[in-house]
């Protein structure tokens, strides 16, 4: 429904991580739908400089995936910039090993984003352990380079097997089955309708308190009182160069919902630092 409703809109213009081919690509058409302008960038720093440059109307970056945690990248650039989340989608991660001839002999390199060499890091030892393995900026550039050299192996989607006119030697060749990642969209602040609550919803926050006994246990009290659950829960090196932390944490609920509003204004009293990322449905 929401694709369809975008599809009678002008034609929305989405930063991912490019090329064509990635799963960044694949996140942004499962939730715009295929009538997007897609802008293809070279790394997640130009996915945000894009959308907060206005070269996009929004962006779809990478955020968690289920086996190798949190995209670091990501939590930091949603730390220095000032875009707005307004939904996230998620997809079932698939890794396939495609090159230029449909055998494992003579596979010399494996290319991949450093998470997909991760999330396959046992079947590579077991099928290709004198392989190199190299990270690249995104899986389909992996697939773009496996097609101009025959050494080479890339781990990558069906899709960028078919742009780049590569077999898929074997399939789903990650060490866990459900292995899913979760993709945030993004936008300028000023751009962006906040959501009506639907009951199924999350607000994502970053906080940072004062380094003294008991600060992060005073600054969950809030939450307990109010009774909001707290789904996510990650630390991030502030930058400071003080040893000091950010915490990254996403609460089940709306920001106009009461529970929530009460718990947030407790923690804008009691914390250094409060930054609401954005309040928006998540992903069924």
């Amino acid at each position: 429904i929401m694709s369809a409703c975008r599809a009678l809109e002008a034609r929305q213009k989405v930063a991912f991580l490019g090329p064509e081919g990635t799963f960044s690509e694949q996140a942004a058409l499962k939730f715009f739908g295929s009538s997007i302008e897609p802008i293809a960038c070279a790394s997640i720093d130009e996915v945000f400089r894009a959308t907060l440059s206005g070269t996009a109307d929004f962006g779809v970056a990478p955020a968690e995936n289920s086996t190798e945690g949190v995209v670091a990248r990501s939590l930091d650039l949603l730390l220095a910039s000032d875009l707005t989340i307004v939904g996230e989608t998620s997809l079932l991660i698939t890794h396939n090993l495609l090159r230029q001839s449909p055998s494992l002999e003579g596979i010399q390199t494996v290319c991949a984003h450093p998470q997909a060499l991760a999330q396959c890091h046992q079947w590579l030892s077991q099928h290709l352990p004198h392989a190199e393995r190299r990270p690249v900026s995104s899986n389909a550039e992996g697939a773009r380079l496996a097609a101009a050299d025959a050494s080479v192996a890339a781990l990558a989607s069906e899709r960028a097997a078919s742009i780049f006119g590569l077999h898929v030697v074997r399939r789903a060749v990650q060490d866990e089955a459900h292995n899913r990642t979760l993709f945030v969209v993004l936008t300028r602040p000023e751009k962006h309708s906040p959501s009506r609550p639907t009951g199924h919803d999350c607000t994502s926050l970053i906080v940072s308190v004062d380094n003294r006994p008991g600060a992060v246990h005073d600054m969950l009290t809030p939450l307990k009182r109010h009774g909001v659950s707290m789904t996510r829960f990650e630390s991030r090196p502030a930058r400071s160069g003080q040893w000091e932390y950010v915490f990254f944490i996403d609460l089940a609920g709306h920001l106009d919902e009461p529970p929530v509003a009460a718990a947030l204004a407790e923690l804008r009293a009691m914390c250094s630092f409060v930054k609401v990322l954005g309040t928006f449905p998540v992903d069924p």
